[in-house]
């Protein structure tokens, strides 16, 4: 009897870390979606007889779909069962993908990339806050580090081999592969991915009485001016190696490759960190590292192995904290997790819309991209204390 048990005990564990696996492998499909675009600009400008800028639209319009859509969706659906809302969330963003895929005119794949942008909205948010329901609440940062693993892949892997398949090929064979991919994650969803139950039932206006709440609303903060501080300088990464620590082209490709490896180590560890020493430690330990490898970084252009080795840094604590901002969420509002995923979801991507015009303000006032990290280390102080006033409202609230 008891063999039995365990087994079954051990088959319960074993699906649920594939279902986390397989909401992670989702979030690497959605994840190469949201980015790929920015890696194709001059190819779909090229082919659509638009220009660069107007092509950069399509990136704002997916963004903002994904911003404002995907938590109203998610708020409106949140007693519905998980796995069916991530199939149905799929199944857009495949209809999405083929609309983009078939489209002509530069009206076509924009309204296509609102469909992608709200599908892939909802189903990342959606996986962040099922992984919690599939493992042990010691265990939360780790499943959500996966998660996060995954959409670091899509820019280590899937953003490469998106480019490669637009220069061999065109650029619209790079959405008919996104929808096949999805097709595939999809059918194994049907088939492998354990049931995970909604929210609990709470009326859709009293869910966003979260909101009155300061430890949440504080929480926000800080994702916001880390998401800013995050984006003036990742905005501006690539021009910074270029002008200021005189990097050529080969150079700047083989130190983005690097860059993206410590981002998936860092989204890893920063779980694993999460569980073992808490989530506001993280999140104000990952902030403090980020803002002082910032801050020194102007300083030491001079030296460029030092220069690298301050943004591998940058980039590491950067990445380590993001598993904690969402396990902190999930704690902080377990019956709406869902809603303020969603809305904090939404906040991260108006940072980092507001940082790259911050940091664009400060390129175009000093004609050089050198203060661009002085820029994000402000910011980047600013979420330290947004960080540190959420704990202590937290425990007053406890208390």
């Amino acid at each position: 009897m008891l063999i039995q048990t365990f087994a079954v005990e051990r088959g319960l564990v074993f699906m649920k870390k594939r279902s986390v696996f397989l909401l992670a492998l989702g979030a690497f499909v959605v994840g190469t979606s949201e980015l790929i675009v920015g890696g194709i600009l001059k190819p779909i400008a090229d082919d659509l007889q638009i220009s660069i800028a107007l092509a950069g639209q399509l990136v704002t319009v997916f963004s903002l779909a994904f911003a404002i859509g995907a938590p109203v969706v998610v708020a409106i659906t949140a007693r519905m069962e998980r796995k069916k809302l991530l199939i149905g969330s799929l199944a857009l963003f495949i209809v999405g993908c083929l609309a983009s895929y078939g489209s002509s005119e530069y009206s076509q794949l924009m309204l296509s990339r609102v469909i992608v942008g709200v599908s892939a909205g909802v189903f990342t948010i959606i996986a962040f806050s099922s992984v919690a329901k599939l493992v042990p609440p010691d265990q939360i940062g780790r499943a959500v580090g996966t998660v996060v693993l995954g959409v670091s892949c899509s820019m280590v892997l899937g953003v490469p081999l998106g480019i490669a398949v637009t220069k061999w090929m065109n650029w619209q064979v790079v959405f008919a592969a996104l929808a096949i991919a999805a097709l595939i994650v999809m059918l194994l969803m049907l088939r492998f991915l354990s049931e995970i139950e909604g929210d609990v039932q709470i009326p859709f206006k009293q869910q966003f009485t979260v909101l009155r709440n300061p430890v949440i609303v504080t929480g926000l903060l800080f994702s916001f001016f880390f998401s800013t501080s995050s984006s003036a300088m990742n905005s501006y990464v690539t021009p910074f190696m270029e002008s200021i620590l005189h990097l050529n082209v080969t150079e700047i490709g083989y130190m983005m490759l690097v860059i993206g490896i410590f981002s998936v180590i860092g989204s890893r560890m920063g779980g694993i960190w999460a569980d073992k020493w808490g989530t506001v430690r993280m999140m104000s330990g990952g902030m403090a590292i980020l803002a002082i490898s910032l801050a020194l970084l102007p300083l030491f252009v001079a030296y460029v192995a030092v220069g690298l080795s301050l943004i591998v840094v940058w980039i590491f604590a950067m990445s380590m904290t993001i598993p904690a901002i969402q396990t902190y969420f999930i704690q902080q509002a377990p019956q709406s997790s869902n809603l303020v995923l969603g809305l904090n979801t939404s906040v991260l991507h108006l940072g980092v819309a507001a940082g790259a015009g911050i940091g664009g303000l400060a390129v175009d006032a000093t004609s050089t991209v050198l203060n661009n990290p002085w820029v994000a280390s402000g910011a980047a102080a600013i979420s330290l204390v947004m960080a540190i006033v959420s704990a202590s409202r937290r425990r007053e609230t406890a208390i």
